[in-house]
């Protein structure tokens, strides 16, 4: 089993409204296109330096589809519905926190707007 997080590039002005949009938008084949937000670059290579999302793999790797969806404003993560995913949900938070990025579960249709609260 598995699950799905994303983190978005958004504005202070962020609410649960806000980020379901900017999901659907990410998820569509009509997402914009431009400049890489430098928050979404630092959070995905820290993130990737702790879980690689290209081979080599470590035999415990939270990911479940690799690589990770990357987009101008966005990385969408698939992971393990199991213990193996806790130390990389613990760093998503951390780094979302960091980069002032929204952590949106499509699964409970919930925002996280670490850092922001």
């Amino acid at each position: 089993m598995s699950f799905d997080l994303a983190v978005l590039a958004m504005d202070e002005s962020a609410d649960v409204a806000a980020a379901r949009a900017m999901f659907d938008r990410c998820t569509s084949d009509h997402h914009d296109e431009g400049e890489l937000d430098e928050r979404v670059a630092g959070f995905y290579e820290r993130l990737r330096l702790l879980f690689p999302d290209r081979p080599p793999f470590a035999a415990e790797s939270p990911w479940m589809s690799t690589p990770l969806t990357i987009g101008i404003d966005h990385v969408i993560m698939n992971l393990s519905f199991s213990s193996r995913s806790d130390a990389a949900i613990k760093a998503i938070e951390e780094l979302a926190a960091e980069f002032r990025l929204v952590i949106w579960d499509p699964q409970s249709q919930e925002a996280h707007l670490l850092g922001r609260e």
